[in-house]
């Protein structure tokens, strides 16, 4: 399947209701079930991998598969060796390409009992649950913060609780404070001081959470409104000093010339005419889910920029760095990197671009999102497999035909 997307002409006034954030929604339902499953969660996400993760905590089956769940594989894998039980743990084709060898190997020195099945450091797993002791463990930081997040949550059932060292270079730091917040807020603390989290042993205390709306998702349409100056776009349940790392989108933006008022109830974005002189710098490292959209954005801007911390990018749903380059290239940009892909730029000139190009998505659901926005730059363009929103985000094609563009099947 494709969609062809129109830009409307001019500025554009919505009211556009985020689903709740998938990371958040992940951890609470973990905390929640480590918690015995008591208490209550309002207002989950809607997201395939908030799904996927609600069914497998409550699945009785010696098989789960999560599909393309990141999250759901790293946090399953610490809970279901946390549990008795013996469960094969499997996903896409894609998922079996993803390193979850660093979480394995610091849970094996715990005592779990995890075999991989096919392809060395990869899923899917055999996982024989129980047994596990606390104590200290290290742990590479360079990969996913997921694989200590996942750690740190089951750390309070823990025999004296868990120690844990980071190696490397810690990426997304934000998503490890993010997960010590949720759990201190269901009764377990801990410290974590940039290299080193300690977690004491003791039990979650889960009464009820609702979680906020996903500031991932209101990405897009900070694009839309940099894209469409004079625009207004209105955005509950989004608040000020959230625990997501994405929540730096207002200051990202301020330069821009996207501006955002808070309010109880959630989020007004106002957009004008703004000259950026220079390149756009930053380091993405607590928020890498923000670099497609950035690098979409500032490209529909003209504005040249220079992005590092996005090493983390070549493992996720795609090889997203690859992914921009190529589909970036289509509409006449021409985005470097280095060979590690710690950093991605673009100079500031532009090409030819094909008429109406065909965008894959190379089922990322950030990749439709982030690029379907620069309709405005060709009039038109085509998303391939466009329900891969439904990941995270699945009523992002009904909302962008609200906010007045035109959303067509091909």
């Amino acid at each position: 399947m494709k969609y062809v997307i129109s830009a409307p002409a001019g500025r554009i006034a919505a009211h556009i209701q985020l689903p709740a954030s998938k990371s958040i929604s992940n951890r609470v339902l973990m905390l929640a079930a480590l918690a015995g499953r008591k208490g209550q969660v309002e207002n989950l996400s809607d997201s395939d991998d908030t799904r996927v993760m609600i069914g497998a905590l409550s699945s009785d089956k010696p098989m789960v598969d999560i599909g393309h769940a990141g999250s759901s594989m790293r946090f399953l894998t610490a809970y279901y060796a946390l549990v008795k039980g013996q469960v094969e743990l499997s996903g896409s084709a894609r998922m079996k390409e993803r390193p979850v060898g660093p979480l394995v190997e610091a849970l094996r020195s715990l005592g779990a009992d995890i075999r991989y099945l096919e392809k060395e450091a990869c899923p899917p797993l055999l996982i024989s649950g129980g047994g596990l002791s606390g104590g200290e463990v290290s742990i590479d930081g360079s990969v996913s913060s997921q694989f200590i997040s996942a750690l740190m949550m089951i750390a309070p059932l823990l025999s004296g609780g868990l120690r844990i060292q980071l190696e490397g270079t810690v990426v997304s730091p934000a998503y490890i404070r993010m997960t010590l917040a949720l759990m201190e807020e269901c009764g377990a603390g801990g410290s974590f001081d940039g290299r080193r989290i300690s977690i004491p042993g003791g039990h979650y205390d889960f009464d009820r959470y609702r979680v906020e709306g996903d500031w991932s998702g209101a990405s897009y349409w900070y694009e839309v409104a940099a894209l469409h100056p004079g625009s207004s776009l209105y955005i509950p349940d989004l608040r000020e000093g959230s625990l997501q790392g994405d929540a730096v989108l207002p200051a990202l933006f301020s330069a821009l010339g996207v501006e955002t008022r808070f309010s109880d109830a959630g989020i007004q974005i106002s957009s004008h005419p703004r000259h950026f002189e220079g390149r756009f710098r930053y380091d993405f490292i607590s928020c890498p889910d923000l670099v497609q959209t950035m690098a979409a954005c500032l490209c529909g801007l003209g504005i040249p920029f220079r992005f590092t911390g996005t090493q983390t990018l070549r493992v996720k749903e795609t090889d997203r760095i690859a992914a921009l380059i190529a589909e970036l290239g289509k509409l006449g940009f021409g985005l470097m990197t280095d060979e590690s892909g710690n950093c991605l730029a673009w100079d500031g000139r532009r090409t030819s671009s094909v008429q109406q190009p065909l965008i894959k998505t190379y089922r990322d659901h950030r990749m439709a999102m982030a690029l379907a926005p620069l309709a405005s730059l060709n009039g038109a363009l085509e998303i391939d497999d466009p329900l891969v929103v439904s990941k995270s985000y699945p009523g992002f094609w009904d909302d962008l035909a609200r906010a007045g563009y035109r959303v067509q099947e091909a």
